[in-house]
């Protein structure tokens, strides 16, 4: 079956995969822009799990200033390729996480790096909220839990 170019480049459009890929896709799928789609996801995951094991020896240092000069952010992308490297979409993509991450003002970059008497403060202060709330007992723990998931998603 021949493949119409439109129809490629609809696919590509749509998934951001390679021409090639595109057009194997929709070959396979007997030109049925859904379930090439689906099949392009599937390909996907199984490349993806080939090339967990690359070095990303290339990137981009991104450094962003917000207006004022109070909040300064450093982030470090990094990719396969040089080519990608220099590309104008990947250095969007560096300024836009640079950007993220300044709006979101984390405290700490991990749950790793919170200090272990802060968490177990803020564990307490959970605890002690839901059993003045009037939770069972038996159910406390896991409300603290949520609390603390909550709470490094605010903080890292």
């Amino acid at each position: 079956m021949g493949i119409d170019a439109k129809l490629v480049n609809e696919l590509r459009q749509r998934t951001g995969a390679g021409i090639m890929d595109c057009k194997r896709a929709l070959e396979q799928t007997e030109g049925d822009l859904d379930k090439a789609i689906a099949f392009l996801r599937e390909k996907g995951m199984a490349s993806a799990s080939k090339k967990a094991g690359r070095v990303a020896a290339e990137g981009l240092v991104e450094a962003y200033i917000h207006m004022g000069g109070r909040i300064g952010v450093l982030v470090e992308v990094n990719c396969e390729t040089d080519f990608v490297a220099r590309s104008e979409d990947f250095k969007n993509f560096c300024r836009e996480v640079a950007m993220q991450i300044a709006a979101a003002n984390p405290k700490y970059l991990s749950k790793e790096d919170v200090p272990a008497d802060e968490l177990e403060q803020e564990r307490q202060i959970y605890r002690k909220q839901a059993l003045e709330s009037g939770k069972p007992e038996k159910i406390v723990d896991k409300i603290a839990e949520g609390k603390l998931n909550k709470y490094f998603q605010e903080v890292c």
